[in-house]
C-alpha cells in the first residue's frame, strides 16, 4: 500500500502539472466562449444585429417630435451610457465586500519521499499537511467596512453622475426650446418684413415717393433674415444630436421641446440653499464616505500590532517495518500553531501615521468641496436674481415699448414723417429684443438646472425639508458599519 502511495507521490506532481496545463487551455476556451455568449446576449438585448459595427449604433427610440422635459429625463436616467457605466462599476465594487471579509484559502501540502526517511518506527514515505490562517479579531470586519465605505462613495458618485446628466439634458432641452422659438420669431418677423417690402415696392413703383435704395435695403434685410434662419436650423440640428446622445438613442431622432416652459421659480432664501447643498450634494457624501474609509484604515493599521494565528496539522505515513523491535508502523499526527511577531514598531507606527494623515487630508478636501459648494450656490443665487429681474424688464417694459416704436415708425414711414433707415432700425431692434427675451428665459432655466445639481436634487424645492444625515462617532472594531465625522478625524 505504501509503495503505491510512494509511486503516487512520485507521479503526482507530473500528473498535476499536465492537468493544470489542460485545465488552463480548457478554462481559457470556456472564458472565450462565455465572453462571446455575453457579447451576443448584450447586443441581442439592445435589439441590434450581432456584428462588429452593431456596438456603434445606439438604441433606437421613438422620441421624435415634441415631448416634455420629464420624459427626456426619464429616458436619460434609464439609458444614458455614462450612467450605465457607473452603475455597473458600483455593482462591481459591491462584490469586493464578501471577498475582503473572507478568510484566506487554506494551504494543503503533500510531500512524497523518493528516498524514504529511515526511523526506528519505520520508513517515512509520504506526508500531508494543511494550514489555515486566522487574522486577529476585528481585522476582517474592518477590511469589510473599508470596502463598504468605498461602495458608498461609489454610490454617491453615481448620484453625482445622474445629476450631471440630468443637468446636461435640461441644458440641451432649454437650448432646443430657445432655437425653436428663435426660428419662430425670425419667421414671423420675416413675414412682417415682406409686408414692409410690399409697401416700399408700391411706394417706389406707383407713387415714386421713395428711391430704389430703399428697395435694395429691404431686399438685403430679407437676405440677412434667410441667412439667420439657416444658422438657427443648424443650431437646432446640433442640439437635437446632443440630446439624442445624452438619451442614448439613434442620432436620426429629432426631439423637440414643448411650446412653453413651466412657470418661473422664485428662489428667495439662500440659507435654505446652503443647507440643502451641504445635506444632499453627492460629492460631499462621497467625500464623507472616503473619510470613514480612512478612519477604518487607521483602525486597521492599529490592529497590525496584534499577531495573526495559523493553525495546522501534519500527517506522516510510516511503514510497518522498522529498526525497533516494537515498531508498529502507526502513522504520525501533529498539530501546529504559528503566528507572526509584530516587533518592528517603526513600520507599524508609520502605517498608523500614514492612515491618520490621509484621513486628515481628505477631511481638508471635504472642507474645500464644501466651501466651493457654498461659493457656487451664492454665485448661482445672485445670477438667478439678476436674470429674473432682467427678464421682467424685457417682458414688461423694453419689448412693449419697442413694439410701439416700430409700429409708429412703420405708420409714419408711409406718410413720409420718418425715413426708411429709422423704420428698419426699429424693426431690427425689436427682433433683437424678442430673441434676447427668449435667450434670457433659456439662461434662467439653465441656471436653475445648475443650482438643482449643486443642491443634489432634480429641481429647486420651495423649502428645505431634508434632515441632517447622522454619522456615528466611535472608532470601534466591530461588524457594524460605523463611520467618522470630520471632528473625529482631526
Amino acid at each position: 500500500m505504501f509503495c503505491q502511495l510512494l509511486r503516487l507521490g512520485v507521479w503526482l506532481p507530473a500528473v498535476a502539472l499536465v492537468a493544470a496545463s489542460v485545465g488552463c487551455h480548457s478554462g481559457q476556451r470556456t472564458i472565450d466562449n462565455r465572453y462571446r455568449q455575453l457579447s451576443h446576449d448584450f447586443l441581442s438585448s439592445q435589439n441590434q444585429p450581432v456584428s462588429t459595427s452593431a456596438a456603434l449604433n445606439p438604441v433606437v427610440h421613438t422620441l421624435s417630435g415634441p415631448h416634455s422635459l420629464e420624459e427626456y429625463i426619464h429616458v436619460g436616467l434609464q439609458q444614458n451610457s455614462e450612467i450605465q457605466e457607473v452603475r455597473l462599476m458600483v455593482e462591481s465594487m459591491a462584490n469586493r465586500v464578501p471577498q475582503v471579509a473572507s478568510l484566506p484559502d487554506p494551504m494543503l501540502n503533500a510531500t512524497a519521499f523518493p528516498s524514504p526517511v529511515q526511523t526506528a518506527a519505520g520508513e517515512q514515505e509520504f506526508a500531508l499537511s494543511m494550514n489555515q490562517k486566522f487574522p486577529w479579531r476585528g481585522k476582517l470586519a474592518t477590511k469589510a467596512g473599508m470596502a463598504e465605505e468605498e461602495v458608498n462613495s461609489a454610490r454617491a458618485q453615481l448620484a453625482a453622475v445622474e445629476l450631471k446628466v440630468v443637468e446636461q439634458i435640461k441644458n440641451a432641452y432649454y437650448q432646443l426650446y430657445f432655437v425653436q422659438h428663435a426660428i419662430s420669431i425670425v419667421g414671423k418677423d420675416k413675414q412682417e418684413l415682406e409686408r414692409i417690402e410690399d409697401i416700399v415696392d408700391q411706394m417706389y413703383r406707383v407713387k415714386r415717393e421713395v428711391t430704389q435704395q430703399d428697395v435694395l435695403q429691404i431686399q438685403v434685410a430679407l437676405a440677412r433674415i434667410d441667412a439667420e434662419l439657416v444658422q438657427l436650423k443648424q443650431q437646432e440640428e446640433s442640439t437635437q444630436a446632443r440630446l439624442a446622445r445624452l438619451l442614448h438613442v439613434s442620432p436620426e431622432t429629432k426631439p423637440e421641446a414643448m411650446d412653453s416652459l413651466p412657470p418661473d421659480q422664485t428662489v428667495q432664501n439662500i440659507e435654505q440653499l446652503y443647507e440643502l447643498a451641504v445635506q444632499s450634494r453627492p460629492e460631499l457624501h462621497a467625500q464623507l464616505a472616503t473619510i470613514k474609509r480612512d478612519r477604518k484604515a487607521k483602525c486597521l493599521a492599529e490592529l497590525q500590532s496584534y499577531p495573526d494565528v495559523t493553525f495546522g496539522f501534519n500527517w506522516i505515513s510510516n511503514s510497518s517495518e522498522g529498526i525497533s523491535p516494537v515498531a508498529n508502523g502507526d502513522d504520525a499526527f501533529m498539530l501546529t500553531l504559528a503566528m507572526n511577531l509584530p516587533l518592528y514598531r517603526k513600520r507599524l507606527d508609520a502605517g498608523v501615521r500614514e492612515a491618520q494623515t490621509r484621513a486628515l487630508s481628505n477631511a481638508r478636501k471635504y472642507d474645500r468641496l464644501k466651501d466651493e459648494t457654498m461659493e457656487v450656490v451664492a454665485d448661482l443665487f445672485a445670477k438667478i436674481k439678476s436674470q429674473q429681474e432682467t427678464l421682467r424688464l424685457f417682458r414688461d417694459d423694453i419689448i412693449p415699448r419697442q413694439q410701439m416704436a416700430f409700429t409708429q415708425s412703420r405708420d409714419d414711414y408711409q406718410v413720409g414723417k420718418v425715413d426708411f433707415l429709422q423704420m428698419i432700425d426699429n424693426w431690427r431692434q425689436l427682433l433683437r429684443y424678442q430673441i434676447q427675451e427668449k435667450r434670457l428665459e433659456t439662461e434662467l432655466q439653465q441656471t436653475l438646472a445648475a443650482l438643482a445639481r449643486q443642491i443634489g436634487d432634480w429641481d429647486v424645492p420651495e423649502s428645505a425639508t431634508a434632515g441632517q444625515p447622522s454619522v456615528e462617532t466611535n472608532c470601534q472594531v466591530s461588524n457594524e458599519n460605523d463611520g467618522p465625522t470630520i471632528e473625529d478625524v482631526n
